[in-house]
Order: structure tokens, then sequence, then C-alpha cells
């Protein structure tokens, strides 16, 4: 809550709460207090203490923070209340509409300075702009979220911190959004604050980046991590809203305290129907390691699992990153024209500072289906834009790959000088130190 207002402001906001009632001073007064004491809290003069604020609003009858701040009786509560309902909207995939909710509570809770709903409104604003793929408006939202909970504990700045790390990993800058995401998850586990929700978030969240960077093993532990931890989240949807019922049934009886009580866990309780997204990436980075160990028609499963949740969340970039990766496995199962009409339904939604990763591997597979129909022209320009965005992202891994296929289309066409640059490039970003290890590896949590 913030601190009540200087006393010239009270005092105005007493002499018309008065006036309106038809009161004189001396009415307001008693029986505890003098007409001059009135007078002179009326005038700004004096700062008037709780109980004179009680006495005060107890005869004017209006609530102690509504004489105190100003603030309209219950509209924090209130304020939550909406707050849970444009969660909800955002957890049905219409987040537009609950970007438009989330706008208007912010623009409230600021004229109010109700800091911890504004952190909240901000927080909110700034996961409808990852669903929609506007990721400088969410790191901006994260980072004012963030910095309204500055003085608040960790698992509660949790959500707002994932979320700039999950921008930053998006607009293709793998090792700062590994960084974020390690350092939080050590200052947890280390300092023991076991939460379940924010090791869960934190935990699926960077199994993206570890991927895009080669780091495979930490990827899978994460993986590991995330659905170990999932049972203890559970599928909040239908509590979240009995609870909000529930608060609107109390807040009508007056009973604010409990009303905020149910609020908070309807709160929680949407906040963590995000973790849908997360667990979608568990899917996600379990059809990546099938795929990788040659089992297809497994890979194929938990992608079209993952793309089925994320589509239901009407997550476009993240559906569009797992349409590329099951794109890859039709290939590789011989449904090439299936994979190319996904790639090519998919690629105006990615680019070089959204989903670059991804965006490079669409260039890189529409190139490998181009070359087996033998048109070396768009293979080997679809490679070249994939190396410039891969290049960009410093994805190494990645690059290494893309100038072997580089090079072998350049070799084969006759270009051998041409060739040998890309072979050298590849070689160069294969060997280079310290491409996909990021220090030691986040404590594990206390599972």
């Amino acid at each position: 809550m913030a601190e009540r207002d200087d006393p010239e402001t009270i005092g105005r906001r007493v002499q018309q709460l008065r006036r309106e009632r038809g009161m004189t001073q001396k009415q307001l007064a008693e029986p505890a207090y003098t007409p001059a004491y009135i007078s002179t809290l009326e005038a700004g003069r004096v700062r008037p203490s709780d109980e004179a604020l009680r006495h005060l609003s107890e005869r004017l009858g209006v609530a102690f923070d509504e004489l105190a701040t100003g603030r309209p009786a219950h509209l924090a509560t209130t304020l939550r209340l909406r707050l849970t309902d444009a969660q909800r909207t955002l957890a049905t995939g219409e987040a537009e509409v609950a970007a438009e909710q989330y706008a208007a509570l912010l623009a409230e809770a600021e004229t109010h300075g109700l800091d911890a709903e504004r952190a909240a409104a901000q927080l909110g604003l700034g996961e409808c702009a990852l669903d929609v793929g506007d990721l400088a408006a969410a790191r901006r939202h994260f980072e004012r979220a963030e910095k309204s909970l500055a003085d608040a504990p960790l698992p509660s700045r949790v959500p707002a911190l994932r979320g700039r790390a999950v921008s930053h990993y998006l607009a293709g800058e793998l090792r700062y959004a590994c960084y974020l995401l390690e350092s939080t998850l050590d200052e947890l586990n280390r300092s023991g604050l076991h939460d379940p929700d924010a090791l869960l978030l934190l935990y699926a969240s960077a199994i993206g980046p570890y991927m895009d960077m080669g780091a495979h093993a930490r990827a899978a532990q994460a993986a590991e991590f995330a659905l170990a931890l999932a049972p203890q989240v559970g599928d909040p949807a239908l509590v979240a809203r009995m609870h909000r019922s529930v608060a609107r049934t109390l807040l009508a009886e007056g009973r604010v305290a409990e009303a905020d009580a149910s609020l908070a866990k309807a709160a929680e309780l949407y906040r963590q129907l995000q973790i849908r997204t997360e667990l979608a990436n568990c899917h996600w980075m379990r059809g990546y390691l099938y795929a990788q160990n040659g089992e297809l028609e497994r890979a194929e499963h938990e992608l079209r699992e993952a793309l089925a949740m994320l589509a239901e969340k009407r997550a476009a970039l993240y559906s569009s990153q797992v349409a590329v990766e099951l794109a890859d496995v039709l290939h590789r199962r011989g449904k090439s024209e299936e994979a190319a009409e996904l790639l090519h339904g998919v690629l105006g939604d990615i680019g070089p500072e959204r989903g670059a990763v991804h965006s490079a591997a669409a260039h890189r597979l529409l190139g490998i289906i181009a070359e087996d129909a033998r048109d070396t022209e768009a293979a080997e320009e679809h490679y070249v834009r994939a190396l410039s965005v891969l290049e960009r992202a410093g994805a190494a891994g990645d690059l290494a790959d893309l100038c072997r296929l580089l090079g072998d289309l350049l070799r084969r066409t006759g270009r051998v000088e041409a060739a040998l640059d890309a072979y050298r490039t590849g070689l160069g970003h294969r060997t280079a130190p310290g491409t996909t290890t990021l220090g030691p590896a986040p404590a594990q949590p206390p599972l």
C-alpha cells in the first residue's frame, strides 16, 4: 500500500466530505475531538493520527483507506478481481483482448499508487506481448514489472525475470538468456527458496536456449527437472475459477480480507496456467531428443502434441518454432511436400529478430528440400539467408553444419574456392572454445 496523502490533501478531503454530508465541524469532532482540532486539520496544519482518521472515517461513513489515500473503498480488491479476469482471458488464448484489460488496470493502479497491482498488470502485458511476438514491447513490460517488484522476495520476481530472459532468447540473444535463467536458478536453489512454480518456469524456459546453443545434455537435464516438478503444480483452471467466484461473493458481502485471500489464490493459479506453455516445451524437447536418436515416429508424436498445446493457447511464435522442428521430422520420414508447406506457412511469423534460430532452421530445411528437387539456385538462396541469421544469433553448432551444406553445394556446382571458404568458416565455429558451454550447470533443485 502507498503512503497516505499529505496533511493538506487529507484536510481538503475531510472538509469536502463533511460539507457533502451537511455536518458542522462540531458534529464531526464529537465526542473525542474539538471543533478547533477539525478546523486545524481541514486547513492542513496538522497530520492526523491513525486514531483520528478512524474516528473521522466512522463519522463520515467512508473507509479508513479512502480517507487517508483518496482511493475508492475496496479499490485494491476490485482491481485484483479484474486482474484475475485478465489472466483468465490470456490463459484462453485471447492475448489482444487481455492486453486491453491489463492496460486499463495498469493506468488505474498507477493513478492510485497500488504497486503490487501495477506490477501484476505490467507482467500480464509482457506475457501478452510474448504471445503475439512483440519482443521489444514484452521486454519493456517485464523490465518495468521487475523494477516494481525490486523489494519483493525472489520467487515473486521470477515470472518477470523469466519473461525478460525469454524475450532475449526469442530475439536471438541466447547466451544472455541463459545467463539470466541460470543465475536466477542458482540463487533460488542455493538459498533454499524451493518454489516449485518458479523452478518449473525457469527450467522449462532454459530448454530452448540450451538446445539452440548445442548444450543438449543440459537441455535434457532441464527438461527432466521440469517434468519432475510439474506434479507439484497440477492443472489449476477449475480451482482458479472457483476461487474467483467465491471472491466475488465475499466482496459483495463486504468481507474484503477473505475476498482478497481468495483472489490471491485465483491469481496464482491463473499465473500457473502459463505453465501449459512450459509443459509444451517439455514435449518439444522430448520430440527433439527422439528425432536426434532416429526415433522419428515418436518424435513426430511428441512434436504434434507440443504444437497442439501451443495452438490451443494461440502462442503464435512458439507454435511456429515447433512447426519448424516438426517439418524436419516429416522431411526425414519422406513427407517433404508436407514439410515444405508447413515451413512456408510459418516463415512470416519468424525472422532474424523473432525466433532467429528457427527462422534459420526453416531456410536450411527449405534449402535441403530444394537441393533434393535439383533447384540449386533456390537452395543456395535459403542457405545464405540461414547463414546470415545464425551468425547474428551466435548459434555455433548450427552454423558449422550449415557451412558444410553450403560448401557441399558450392563444390558440386564447380565453385571450389567459395566452397573452401564456407568449409573454413564452419570449422572455425566448430572448434571455437566456449561456444556450447556456459560454465557450471545450475544447482539441482531439492526435488
